[in-house]
């Protein structure tokens, strides 16, 4: 039986019945009200073919266009400092001059109902040596009420298929899933990034950025929004930067030297801060380092986000807040084993890499058991991880008798031993000599268990000014009261 509400009666379940892309573009055309433009550069006018065909355009559309040829484009839109046309400035640029023109055309006194919208797109499908799979940006730009400032939702995408024609194809699709999701999914946005992929398969299309801004979203995290695209499989790795938001990989990573530390960050310690700074020094050391050309990033893997189930967006956002707090870029990435990140950083960069990591970390690399599903088993991975111009930067630990475990004397199962020594000998992995000893008493796991269980003194262990955020805005679970209550 088929509901009001969209969804179908089987049995005693209620199944969610997804509409067809021509119902979902006839759906915006019987909408008296909402009237817009369709700007579409670089696959032919794909979105909006699927409104014309639907039936009603003419209530929907006034204007499709199609700034192919640059000269034209920049006369439009204006040209890009870069010159570049595959850009976010280039689709903002789209999206902000086309609501100018319909606002300036089309009286509201005479369409006192009217909800305007501009979608544009702009896109590189596949080349011809097939070398490039193609990428773009699609936004819309478009109002709920009459009287209202306009919302903007922007995508970054890249082609997975390796035919223009399908890409094109593809890329309608997602035009009216995200018009159809604006206009009625604007209210829950998880959601509205799920139905992106409405007829769509992940094997056709990634989205690795997605920003939300205006009033209908004034609530809306986009850090979160980043999180929900890896967590359901759109994407491998979001970033965002100190200022909490969502940058493009592509864009920050290229031809970058890049230093990563990975961790829970839950929260971030002075053992942290001591890694990322010491490892710093000694990366930018480096005779093919350019500090002017030079990335950290702090990654947290899903699987970290996951260590207790499922993931606690709150927990997530207090890592975040706090990682912001430092100044720091932040990575969100499905990347559970080391060689993947490098491999994912390879895309964008050929410059030296560096990793920052604790000497349990790194004989977690020298497991065997986290390479089974390689046919080529550790040493394939180990090709992917060393073959790069890529460094190690080592952060020491005590031992159980108190010892200091460092490269020289950190055990690895026996058969990986003359693999270790191969790489140590190499100079790929490098100890970090100038670091502070109280530091390797510190656990994050145990400050955590301090801040939630009221047990006082961990402020010290954090770096300054820290504690005050946490204590401020009630992050991982500190409570006052408790701490009151310990104390007693």
């Amino acid at each position: 039986m088929l509901r009001d509400d969209g969804f179908t009666l089987k049995g005693d379940k209620a199944i969610e019945q997804i509409p067809s892309i021509k119902d979902k573009a006839l759906r915006i055309n019987l909408n008296d009200n909402i009237y817009g433009t369709f700007s579409e550069i670089g696959a032919g006018q794909e979105t909006v073919r699927h409104f014309f065909r639907s039936g009603g355009s003419s209530g929907t559309i006034a204007k499709a266009m199609s700034a192919y040829d640059k000269d034209f484009s920049d006369a439009i839109y204006g040209s890009e400092a870069d010159g570049r046309y595959v850009t976010e400035s280039r689709l903002k640029k789209m999206l902000s001059h086309e609501v100018q023109i319909i606002e300036k055309r089309l009286s509201r006194e005479k369409h006192p109902n009217k909800i305007f919208f501009s979608y544009a797109n702009t896109v590189a499908t596949i080349d011809f040596a097939k070398q490039f799979k193609g990428h773009g940006w699609v936004g819309i730009k478009y109002q709920i009420e009459p009287d209202e400032d306009y919302n903007e939702i922007i995508i970054h995408i890249r082609f997975k298929e390796t035919d223009a024609r399908l890409q094109q194809e593809t890329l309608g699709i997602l035009g009216v899933n995200l018009i159809y999701g604006a206009f009625y999914k604007y209210n829950d946005p998880k959601k509205l990034l799920r139905y992106l992929y409405d007829h769509l398969d992940k094997d056709q299309l990634e989205i690795d950025t997605i920003n939300f801004s205006g009033p209908r979203f004034a609530d809306v995290d986009n850090r979160l929004m980043s999180l929900q695209l890896v967590k359901n499989g759109m994407t491998d790795a979001v970033m965002f930067n100190p200022e909490g938001q969502n940058i493009l990989p592509a864009a920050v990573l290229y031809k970058k030297n890049i230093l990563a530390l990975r961790g829970s960050f839950r929260p971030v310690t002075v053992v942290n801060m001591d890694m990322y700074e010491k490892s710093l020094k000694m990366f930018l050391e480096e005779s093919k380092v350019d500090e002017k050309n030079t990335l950290v990033i702090f990654e947290i893997t899903l699987s970290n986000l996951r260590s207790d189930g499922e993931i606690d967006e709150r927990d997530f956002m207090d890592r975040a807040e706090l990682l912001c707090a430092l100044g720091q870029t932040v990575m969100i990435s499905n990347f559970q084993e080391y060689y993947k990140v490098v491999e994912y950083f390879s895309n964008y960069t050929k410059a030296r890499m560096g990793l920052a990591m604790g000497v349990n970390n790194l004989v977690d690399i020298f497991d065997e058991k986290y390479y089974r599903h390689l046919s080529g088993g550790i040493l394939e991975a180990f090709g992917k991880l060393f073959y790069r111009d890529l460094k190690v930067f080592l952060y020491p630990m005590i031992g159980e008798d108190g010892e200091i475990i460092n490269s020289e004397n950190l055990k690895v199962h026996p058969r990986m031993k003359e693999l270790y020594k191969f790489f140590k000998f190499n100079g790929k992995v490098i100890d970090i000599d100038d670091f502070d000893p109280h530091n390797l008493e510190i656990f994050s796991r145990v400050v955590l268990k301090m801040i939630t269980g009221g047990i006082p003194g961990w402020e010290e262990m954090l770096p300054k000014g820290i504690a005050e955020l946490i204590k401020e805005h009630h992050l991982f679970g500190y409570d006052p009261n408790k701490v009151l209550e310990e104390s007693k």
